[in-house]
C-alpha cells in the first residue's frame, strides 16, 4: 500500500441548507474540510495509506475533525493535539450569477499557532512516497512558511516526491508575501498544480489572450504558463486546471498536464454543480494516485480530471468516489444513467 502524507489546516465548515443566503437560516449544517485533508480523503478511497497532518485542539470539535478524517481511513497518527481553536468557515452556496461567499474565521487556531516542535517529519515521512502540501498551509503565518520548509527538506532527504497546489488566498495573504513564500518552497517541489489564477497572483505568470470572467481560455496561452513555471522552479510535472465558469452552477472543466516534453490536454466536461468546494483538492488527488500508478501523462491528467468532475456532484468538502468510477467516467461513460 502506498503511503502519502498531507499536511495543512482541517476546519468545521458551517453552511446554510441549499442555496439559502446566511441571512436567512438560523441553523448551519456542520461537516469538515480543507484543501490538503481533501486530497487524503481521496487517496484513502483509491486505497492508499493516506497520512493527514495537522494540528487540533484535545475538546470534542477538535476530535470531531478527527473522526471525520478516520472514517474514511485516513491515517491520523500523526496529527498533533494542542491548541484551543478548530479553524472555521462560513460557506454560503452561489446559484446562477450569484457567485458563493466564504467567510473565514479562522485566527489562532490550533495549526496557525503550531511549531516544530509539533511535527517529527523523519518519523512522518518513513515509508512514505509522496508528500503534498497547498499555499494555503504557509499563508497561515510565517511560522508555517517554516515549518513548510523544514518538511519540504526533510521529504527531499528521504527520498519523497513532493507536489504543491499554488492556491492562492487573497483573504490570509498579499501577492508580494506568497510570492517570496512559495518562490523559496517550491524549489524543493516535483510537481506543481495550478489554476488559470494562481500562477498569475503568485508568480505574475498569465495566459496571453484569456479572460476568465468572460469564459474565453486559450490553450497556447496556457502551454506557456506551464513551461515558463517549469523553467523557473525545474518542475517535473506543472498541471493546470481550466475552469469555464458560465454561472455559478455549470462550469466546463479540464485540464493541462506538462511533463517538460509533451502537452497534454485533457477532455472537457461540462459540470452541473452540486458543491464546488474541493474541486481543485479532488483534481490534486487524483493526479497523485494516476501519477504513482505509473499512468501516462495523458492517462494522469484525464483521471484527475474525472475524479474532480465527480467531486462537483457531492455535498462537501470530500470527494466520495472509487478508482472503478473515476475511470469509467475517464473511459467516455459520462451518461449519469442509474447503476443496476
Amino acid at each position: 500500500m502506498k503511503k502519502v502524507v498531507t499536511f495543512g489546516e482541517l476546519m468545521l465548515r458551517l453552511a446554510p441548507q441549499g442555496y439559502y443566503r446566511f441571512q436567512q437560516v438560523d441553523s448551519f449544517g456542520a461537516t469538515f474540510g480543507g484543501g490538503e485533508a481533501n486530497v487524503a480523503v481521496s487517496l484513502a478511497n483509491y486505497g492508499y495509506d493516506a497520512c493527514f497532518v495537522t494540528k487540533l485542539p484535545k475538546h470534542a470539535i477538535g476530535q470531531s475533525a478527527v473522526n471525520s478524517l478516520r472514517r474514511y481511513g485516513v491515517n491520523t497518527a500523526h496529527i498533533a493535539r494542542g491548541g484551543d481553536r478548530v479553524g472555521i468557515y462560513y460557506l454560503e452556496k452561489g446559484a446562477s450569477q450569484r457567485g458563493s461567499v466564504c467567510i473565514y474565521d479562522r485566527a489562532h487556531s490550533a495549526i496557525q499557532e503550531a511549531s516544530s516542535a509539533d511535527f517529527n517529519w523523519e518519523e512522518i515521512f518513513k515509508g512514505a512516497e509522496w508528500f503534498h502540501f497547498t499555499g494555503i498551509t504557509p499563508a497561515l503565518g510565517q511560522n508555517m512558511v517554516n515549518v513548510c520548509l523544514e518538511a519540504c527538506k526533510a521529504a527531499k532527504k528521504a527520498g519523497v516526491k513532493i507536489s504543491c497546489d499554488l492556491n492562492y488566498r487573497g483573504k490570509l495573504w498579499t501577492r508580494e508575501q506568497a510570492r517570496t513564500a512559495m518562490t523559496e518552497l517550491c524549489k524543493y517541489v516535483d510537481v506543481c498544480i495550478s489554476n488559470e489564477e494562481d500562477a498569475k497572483d503568485v508568480f505574475g505568470i498569465e495566459a496571453a489572450n484569456s479572460d476568465i470572467y468572460g469564459g474565453k481560455l486559450d490553450k497556447e496561452g496556457y502551454k506557456s504558463v506551464a513551461k515558463q513555471l517549469a523553467d523557473t522552479f525545474g518542475f517535473e510535472k506543472v498541471a493546470i486546471t481550466l475552469r469555464t465558469s458560465i454561472s455559478a452552477n455549470d462550469n466546463d472543466w479540464a485540464a493541462l498536464l506538462f511533463d517538460g516534453t509533451d502537452y497534454c490536454f485533457s477532455k472537457e466536461y461540462h459540470m452541473h454543480i452540486v458543491d464546488r468546494v474541493g474541486g481543485g483538492d479532488s483534481f490534486g488527488g487524483g493526479l497523485i494516485y494516476a501519477l504513482l500508478e505509473g499512468k501516462s501523462t495523458q492517462d494522469a491528467v484525464e483521471f484527475a480530471v474525472a475524479a474532480s468532475c465527480l467531486k462537483h456532484t457531492i455535498e462537501g468538502d470530500y470527494n466520495m468516489v472509487t478508482v472503478d468510477e473515476v475511470e469509467k467516467l475517464a473511459a467516455g461513460n459520462a451518461s449519469g444513467r442509474v447503476q443496476r
